[in-house]
Order: structure tokens, then sequence, then C-alpha cells
């Protein structure tokens, strides 16, 4: 029994599996455009369902315009069980660690890890 390949044989034999390589590639790059416009699509339904505003019950009643932030404050804070006396230690404390006036920085909103 002769057991040589000769060089033809070895040349196809790399071919095919480069093939199956590539295949698989392309089946996974498939797989994955495939997800990822699944999940946009979901994403966009969950949107557009949020935008859609429900029927209203009453007669809307024009939101009375936000009064004007003072000068240099960046906006309005919401605590989450906080006292006001913490949340103004927590942000007076990162302000000094980021080396930054307090009037630069926009605390959106301050809640306690327990």
């Amino acid at each position: 029994m002769n057991n040589d390949i000769t060089i033809v044989e070895t040349l196809g034999v790399v071919v095919l599996g480069m093939a199956v390589v590539f295949a698989v590639l392309m089946l996974l790059w498939l797989l994955i455009v495939i997800e990822s416009k699944a999940v946009a699509s979901m994403e966009a339904k969950k949107t557009a369902a949020e935008l859609v505003p429900a029927a209203p019950s009453a007669p809307e009643v024009p939101a009375a315009a936000p009064a004007p932030l003072a000068k240099g404050s960046c906006g309005p804070v919401m605590l989450h069980d906080v006292p006001d006396r913490t949340a103004a230690m927590v942000m007076a404390i990162v302000a000094d660690e980021l080396k930054t006036p307090l009037n630069e920085l926009r605390f959106i909103s301050i809640k306690e890890v327990k």
C-alpha cells in the first residue's frame, strides 16, 4: 500500500478547507446581520409605542413654563431618598475631585445605593 499524496491532491484539500472556513464565516456574518436587523426593528417598535400618546381622558392643560435657572446653574437635580444636605455634600466632593467649579457640572439625579 502506497500512502503517498501528490501536491495536486494536497492543494485540493487546502482549497477545500479554506472554502469551508469562508463558508462558515459568511454564515456567521449573515446570522449577525439578521439578528442586528431584528433587534433594531424591535427597538424601533418599542420607541414608536412610547412616542404614540395615549388617548387623553381629560382636556389637555398647557404645562406651566419651567422657572428660569439661577445664574451659573446647570439645571434641576432629582433626589431619590437622599436628604438635601447629603446631596450637596456629594456634589461638592465630586466637584472637588474633578477640580471643576460646581456650576459647570450637571447632576441629573442622585440616589443612595443600599
